[in-house]
């Protein structure tokens, strides 16, 4: 038995640092473990399955995928909660959690794998990682393998040569829009961090470490590194804001939402059930065709199961309606 939660997990992971970042935040006791070839049986030990985080608990069971760690804990550890208290609000912070944890890590892994500098660049990282005292020979073999392995697995989140401009596109579009919103707040919902907080800054976080996406960051967006960065030890700063302040510079990451995420989360879920091995999807105008994705129709239907859950949404719908989201929720 331990008084403490263990995440093993990898700076590299957004999903990691997503979870250390809400138990920082709650002042969850924890010890940061990063999973190595070294403690792969313990890591084994909790993993049902081989992705990162897992987490020990301290009654010795094993969490795994950061949506439902932070899900059980947050019932565990309420205060300060990161729902706000007005439902429509917590309703689309739920949203903007499952948009960052989807759709923002197709954009991050993309960029991350891509560009032969990102490859080189972040193969050599996650090597020396996993042989911190591995000699110079060592190292660059086992980045040799993981850059063969990463940039293979780009079809996982649907990056390929027809895709790749437009992932490009959905991060400048991105960041044109969270810029102005972070302007004259820390967070997205206020000055405390919100559910949709984690799910979405860490992918970007992760992001701004890389040679090609943290340049255009750097260079373009200072509010929204100010806000990754600010993050990884997030504060409760003040309240949550009211959705007539939020909406001016909100509504656009609604509308982005509702534009690419759904629509392309729907087309995947549909595909999957048709046993299709690709599908296309027009979104804003172009072609996006990629192999469908069993995980992204599971979360689908999660995230229809709270909408579903609310006992009225008679004040979210008309957000959801003009903001072209509410369609693919039903």
């Amino acid at each position: 038995m331990s008084d403490r939660y263990r995440i093993f997990g990898s700076e590299m992971s957004p999903y990691s640092v997503k979870v250390r970042s809400y138990c920082r935040y709650k002042g969850i006791p924890h010890e940061w473990i990063r999973r190595t070839p070294q403690n792969q049986d313990e890591y084994r030990k909790y993993a049902r399955i081989p992705i990162i985080p897992a987490v020990a608990t301290p009654d010795d069971v094993g969490l795994q995928d950061s949506t439902p760690i932070i899900d059980r804990l947050e019932g565990l550890h309420p205060e300060p909660s990161v729902h706000p208290d007005d439902a429509v609000l917590a309703f689309l912070s739920v949203l903007v959690e499952e948009y960052g944890d989807e759709w923002g890590n197709k954009i991050m892994f993309h960029h991350r794998w891509w560009h032969e500098a990102d490859q080189r660049a972040c193969a050599r990282i996650l090597a020396r990682g996993n042989l911190p005292e591995g000699d110079e020979e060592s190292v660059d073999a086992l980045a040799a393998q993981i850059r063969e392995r990463m940039t293979g697995r780009g079809d996982f989140v649907g990056s390929n040569p027809q895709t790749a401009p437009l992932i490009s596109r959905y991060l400048d579009d991105l960041l044109e829009i969270l810029e102005p919103h972070l302007a004259g707040r820390r967070y997205l919902f206020g000055d405390r961090p919100a559910y949709g907080d984690f799910g979405l800054a860490m992918q970007l976080y992760e992001a701004s470490i890389d040679p090609t996406a943290g340049g255009i960051m750097r260079a373009r967006s200072t509010n929204v590194l100010d806000w990754c960065f600010r993050m990884i030890e997030p504060r409760d700063d003040g309240p949550f804001e009211s959705w007539e302040s939020l909406a001016p510079t909100l509504t656009p990451l609604l509308q982005n939402i509702g534009g690419y995420f759904l629509p392309w989360s729907v087309a995947n879920a549909k595909a999957l059930q048709a046993g299709e091995e690709s599908f296309s999807v027009e979104l804003a105008g172009s072609t996006y065709t990629q192999p469908p994705q069993k995980y992204h129709a599971k979360s689908l239907g999660v995230l229809r199961e709270r909408y579903a859950a609310l006992d009225d949404t008679s004040s979210v719908d008309p957000i959801l309606e003009s903001t072209g989201c509410l369609s693919h929720l039903r």
